[in-house]
C-alpha cells in the first residue's frame, strides 16, 4: 500500500520564489531514495500561501528511512529565517486506499 505524506507549508509571499527554488535545486535528490515513489510541490493560487508538498512513498518504513538518512539532514541544513512562514501548517500522512488515472 502506497504511502503519502503532505507537509503544509504556509510561505509568506515575500519568500515564495526562493522557496521555490530551493526545492528546484534540490530536485533529483530525493528519488535516490529506496522506496520513493513521486513527489509534487503545490503552489497555491491565491493569497493563502499555503504550499504542499506530497511525497509518495512505496510504505511507512522507506518514508521513515528517509527522515533518518544523511541526506534528509542535507536536505534540511540553511532552512528559510522563521519569520518566512506563517501560523499553521505541518505534516499528514496517509496510506493510499483507492486511486484513479486517466488512460494514457
Amino acid at each position: 500500500m502506497q504511502y503519502v505524506v503532505a507537509n503544509r507549508v504556509p510561505v509568506k509571499a515575500e519568500y515564495r520564489a526562493e522557496f521555490e527554488e530551493r526545492f528546484r535545486r534540490r530536485a533529483g535528490e530525493v528519488d535516490k531514495q529506496p522506496g520513493f515513489v513521486r513527489m509534487e510541490i503545490l503552489r497555491p493560487v491565491g493569497d493563502n500561501g499555503v504550499y504542499v508538498v506530497l511525497t509518495h512513498w512505496a510504505n511507512q518504513a522507506a518514508f521513515e528511512a528517509w527522515m533518518n538518512s544523511a541526506d534528509f539532514k542535507v536536505a534540511h541544513t540553511n532552512p528559510l529565517p522563521k519569520d518566512a512562514f506563517g501560523e499553521g501548517g505541518g505534516i499528514e500522512r496517509h496510506e493510499v486506499i483507492i486511486s484513479a488515472e486517466a488512460p494514457h
